[in-house]
């Protein structure tokens, strides 16, 4: 075996999103970090739909930029489409979404990685963790060569024993065209418990052969919207050939192109229908549970069958080729099928398929094996970040990969790991998710999971975490000052629009009419600041009280947040709390009494009986086995 000689702060497995995040993280906090990836050809591919963002995802990406994180940025550079969903809508569920050029995406993604000070890339398949003193210290290839490192973090995607179906055949592959990793094998013999999830993409076709006289045109929003709070770093330079979107004399410039839909409709599903005998899903060839909210088309038949004809998104996948990404019809019926359905739909009546829809069976382990900072619970200095996880997305992925990476690097500092709460950040709602209720399908985010929504905005990212990651290091000067004038600009708006008056009233008071909107104020008026200013101020006035609700509530959930469980505390041992109350907690192990009421099955009486066991067993001289405390539970006969 040989041994590579340098012995890296960080190993980061993988570089899709989540590893791309993860090793930049941790390389921008000074750690020395190694980014091990089976393909350096495919750093950052876009392995299914070629977009970022979107309802709750798009929230996702500003709070990666404004944790410094690069997703938003290479989002923006090569972008060919932006929109922001439910614009209509009210502020808590408007959502950013952006159709990138796909391989200018991830042309874009490998220069910044290696480009990128304190990272080495390196092309291997790992195959098995290396662990001494139960920490993890190092990966092995299959080649036989091992790399050295005081931290780990595996970001496999859908490669770990990855298997390709397309109609009754299938293939070895986490990804068409690719290989596929062994490496759950390594981590079953350490002891994890390993699952097997499912999730596919549609065919691709070629644009000259569709009919988009007979599609709707979808065009983006003008002027676009960033999803970056630096976009201004993105100007067009001769020595960069990446970045095909610029910010220049204060405009956002970008040459969209548009999208087109169409629909399924009784003759398509016919032929599903007919052909379900062929699809591995309904033929019993596929063992992993897919992801609920993004079905196939043979689910979204069988399942809304009084539905006569469902959406369909023609998305270009770039500005240099005619491959466009079939939204709404992922599949893994056989070729012959997709043919029979595809040109049944209209528009695609002439289509030529350039590659097939399938599916992708992958192993995933459990996330309530992890802590919040996403390290192991069974082997120290080891963090899995993206699909590994149980999640879906290269948002919910990017998020992740970077708490891991910048968590494994702030452990090797020896300072205090980056922790996102559930009011703080969608990233913190998804991780407590995980960690706390692990899923039984792929993890999807959406509004709906955040209790907080109104106050965790797309608009207001930069105002909740970048301050938590400048704490800790990860932000750059310059994105610290936008933030600390943006600050100042909205305390200086406020005063402005409780003082000024306009007409008979103030700003502020003339803002709260519901017919009234920033928009309808005077040139002259707005002109002293920004439009993005304006607009957070008008919904500060407007959901005031919805507001403080959210904050009230918010203050009262902090306590539960802060009282830490002993990480020591054999939860076997404390009488008096059901049998079922202490499996739960010794299984998921949670880090405070708010994580811990947050589990399936744990009830109020437990989080109080257990609040006093806690406190008895840290004070001096305490035993676990101390007389149970006088606290009403829940049992199976109640006396009349």
């Amino acid at each position: 075996m040989f041994v590579y000689p340098t012995t890296y702060d960080v190993i980061v497995i993988g570089a899709g999103h989540a590893g791309i995040e993860a090793a930049m993280a941790s390389a921008r906090l000074g750690c020395t970090t190694l980014i091990l990836t089976q393909n350096l050809d495919s750093v950052g591919q876009m392995s299914c739909n070629p977009a970022i963002g979107g309802q709750a995802k798009g929230q996702i990406v500003r709070e990666i930029d404004a944790l410094g994180g690069v997703m938003g940025l290479n989002t923006d550079a090569t972008s060919i489409q932006f929109r922001m969903l439910n614009s209509t809508k009210g502020p808590s569920v408007r959502s950013p979404r952006a159709q990138c050029d796909k391989k200018a995406y991830q042309f874009r993604a490998k220069a910044m990685l290696e480009r990128q000070e304190h990272l080495d890339l390196k092309q291997g398949n790992a195959v098995r963790i290396l662990v001494e003193d139960n920490g993890a210290c190092g990966v092995e290839t299959n080649l036989g060569l091992r790399f050295n490192g005081r931290a780990i973090v595996i970001t496999t995607g859908t490669f770990m024993r990855g298997l390709l179906h397309v109609g009754l055949q299938n293939q070895a592959g986490g990804r068409m065209g690719d290989g596929f990793s062994t490496l759950s094998d390594s981590l079953k013999e350490l002891g994890f418990e390993v699952g097997r999830f499912k999730t596919g993409t549609p065919c691709r076709l070629h644009g000259r052969t569709i009919d988009f006289a007979a599609c709707e045109q979808q065009d983006g929003d003008n002027p676009p919207l960033p999803f970056s709070y630096l976009p201004e770093v993105l100007i067009r330079e001769k020595h960069d050939i990446f970045s095909l979107n610029h910010w220049m004399d204060g405009v956002f410039h970008v040459e969209q192109l548009p999208c087109w839909v169409t629909h399924t409709n009784s003759r398509v599903h016919d032929i599903i229908r007919t052909n379900l005998d062929k699809s591995p899903l309904y033929a019993g060839k596929i063992e992993g549970v897919g992801p609920r909210y993004c079905p196939s088309i043979e689910d979204k038949v069988v399942r809304f069958a009084e539905k006569t004809a469902h959406q369909i998104f023609l998305e270009p996948e770039g500005r240099h080729t005619e491959e466009y990404y079939v939204n709404g019809v992922s599949t893994s019926l056989p070729m012959d099928t997709q043919y029979a359905f595809i040109r049944s739909i209209p528009g695609l009546e002439n289509a030529e398929i350039m590659r097939p829809g399938y599916a992708v069976e992958y192993d995933y382990c459990p996330p309530t094996q992890l802590n919040h900072s996403l390290e192991t619970q069974r082997v120290a200095n080891l963090y899995f970040a993206g699909q590994i996880n149980g999640t879906s997305g290269y948002e919910e992925a990017g998020a992740q990969g970077l708490v891991a990476g910048a968590n494994a690097a702030l452990k090797i500092l020896g300072k205090p790991p980056l922790h996102l709460s559930r009011s703080d950040a969608y990233i913190g709602v998804l991780i407590d998710d995980l960690v706390t209720k692990g899923t039984s399908e792929p993890y999807r985010m959406f509004t709906s999971r955040a209790e907080h929504r109104l106050i965790l905005r797309q608009d207001n990212a930069d105002l909740r975490v970048t301050p938590l990651a400048q704490a800790c290091g990860l932000v750059s000067a310059a994105r610290w000052e936008k933030v600390q004038r943006k600050i100042a600009d909205l305390e200086q708006l406020r005063t402005f629009a409780c003082d000024t008056r306009f007409g008979e009233t103030r700003i502020a008071q003339w803002i709260l009419r519901p017919e009234n909107s920033v928009e309808h104020l005077p040139a002259e008026i707005r002109a002293g600041f920004s439009a993005d200013r304006w607009a957070a101020i008008e919904i500060e006035l407007k959901y005031a009280g919805y507001i403080s609700r959210q904050n009230d509530a918010i203050e009262r959930l902090r306590a539960s947040e802060e009282k830490h469980i002993p990480p020591q505390l054999d939860f076997s041992t404390l009488s008096g709390l059901r049998a079922e109350t202490r499996q739960k907690l010794t299984q998921i192990r949670p880090e405070t009494l708010g994580q811990a009421s947050r589990i399936s099955g744990i009830t109020p009486a437990d989080i109080a009986l257990l609040s006093v066991l806690i406190q008895r067993s840290i004070l001096p001289g305490s035993s676990q086995q101390a007389e149970t405390p006088q606290v009403a539970q829940e049992t199976d006969h109640v006396d009349p």
